[in-house]
């Protein structure tokens, strides 16, 4: 929603703020420092907004942020709420083309979940796709029995 919203607000093409592009990091500051001002008046205000009008038995929220974002929804949904985090060694994302910035990469709109958090699930992406798919089933298997 932060994207959405941002792009709204701004008059941007949301779908080249989603790649790794030149275009995204143009803008990638502006929209965290917007964002953190939303934040600071409502902390929920993004969680609200990614949940609005949804109506399926399951959810995935993607791309949580901060412990404010896992609290709030821990809060409002309670125990159904499982956390994930997806992970994947640092060599493993600069094969992806990933290059730190100063600043951005290091503030908390990227690392905000990097401790405090105690998941229900972490995930390793590192390119093995054998080992991902066997920790896939595994969480879904789970969803499915709590459902």
């Amino acid at each position: 929603p932060l994207t959405t919203l941002f792009t709204q607000e701004h008059g941007l093409d949301f779908q080249r703020l989603l790649d790794a592009s030149a275009y995204k990091e143009t803008f990638r500051q502006d929209m965290i420092r917007w964002g953190e001002e939303k934040r600071h008046a409502d902390p929920g205000f993004f969680c609200r907004a990614a949940v609005e009008g949804a109506v399926q038995p399951v959810w995935v929220v993607s791309d949580t942020r901060r412990l404010s974002d896992v609290e709030w929804f821990r809060d409002v949904y309670g125990d159904v709420v499982q956390t994930v985090r997806v992970v994947a060694t640092e060599e493993t994302r600069k094969r992806r083309n990933w290059v730190f910035v100063a600043g951005v990469d290091d503030a908390e709109s990227e690392c905000g979940l990097d401790q405090g958090v105690a998941f229900d699930w972490v995930i390793t992406n590192d390119g093995d796709e054998l080992a991902l798919g066997e920790q896939l089933e595994t969480l879904l298997q789970s969803l499915h029995r709590s459902l």
